[in-house]
C-alpha cells in the first residue's frame, strides 16, 4: 500500500515538473483544448478560482390556464383544401413507382403538417397520415381508431386517383389540454 502511494506521488511530481503547475495539467482535458508547443510552460486559471457573485434566482413557476376547451375549433374545410392542394401538386400526372411513392408519402405528410401548423391552432396536436398505392383491380379499406373528445377533436381527409395510383391523406387535430 505504501509502495503504491510512493509511486503515485513520484508520478505526480514528474507531471508537475513537466507541466509547471497543477492547473495546467487539466487544461488539456477541458473543452476548447489549446495547442501548446512541446517544452513550453503555460499556467492556466480555471473559473472556479475567481470569486463570483452567488445569486440564487427563484424557479420560474407557471400558472394553470384552466382552459379546458379550444379557443377555436379544428378548421376541417381549410385543412381539406390544404390536403387537396398538396396532394394534387405532388401527384398530378405521375405514374406509380414504388420508390417515388415511398419518398413522396413522407414529403406530402411533412408539407401538409407544416402548412397546418402555420394556421396557429394552439394546443392541437397535428397527426398526418398519407397512403399511396398502385391502382389495379383491388380494393383497399383505410381505417383508423383512437380515443378522442368529440367536442374538440376532429379530422379531415382527401382522396386522389389518377390512371396508375391512388392516395388517401388524413389529418387529425387532437386537442391537448
Amino acid at each position: 500500500m505504501a509502495l503504491e502511494r510512493d509511486v503515485a506521488r513520484s508520478k505526480a511530481a514528474r507531471l508537475l515538473k513537466r507541466h509547471g503547475s497543477a492547473s495546467s495539467l487539466m487544461s488539456g482535458s477541458e473543452i476548447g483544448v489549446r495547442y501548446k508547443p512541446p517544452g513550453s510552460m503555460m499556467s492556466t486559471i480555471s473559473y472556479m478560482d475567481e470569486p463570483r457573485e452567488s445569486r440564487i434566482e427563484p424557479p420560474v413557476s407557471f400558472e394553470p390556464t384552466y382552459q379546458l376547451g379550444p379557443e377555436k375549433h379544428f378548421p376541417v374545410t381549410a385543412v381539406k383544401s390544404i390536403l387537396k392542394d398538396v396532394v394534387v401538386r405532388h401527384l398530378d400526372n405521375r405514374q406509380y413507382e414504388p420508390e417515388f411513392c415511398k419518398e413522396t408519402t413522407k414529403v406530402i405528410s411533412e408539407d401538409v403538417k407544416s402548412r397546418v401548423k402555420l394556421m396557429k391552432l394552439g394546443r392541437y396536436k397535428i397527426i398526418c397520415l398519407v397512403h399511396i398505392g398502385q391502382l389495379k383491380d383491388q380494393g383497399l379499406h383505410v381505417t383508423s381508431r383512437c380515443l378522442w373528445d368529440a367536442d374538440s377533436d376532429n379530422s379531415s381527409s382527401f382522396e386522389y386517383r389518377n390512371s396508375t395510383l391512388f392516395a388517401v391523406a388524413t389529418v387529425f387535430g387532437i386537442y391537448h389540454e
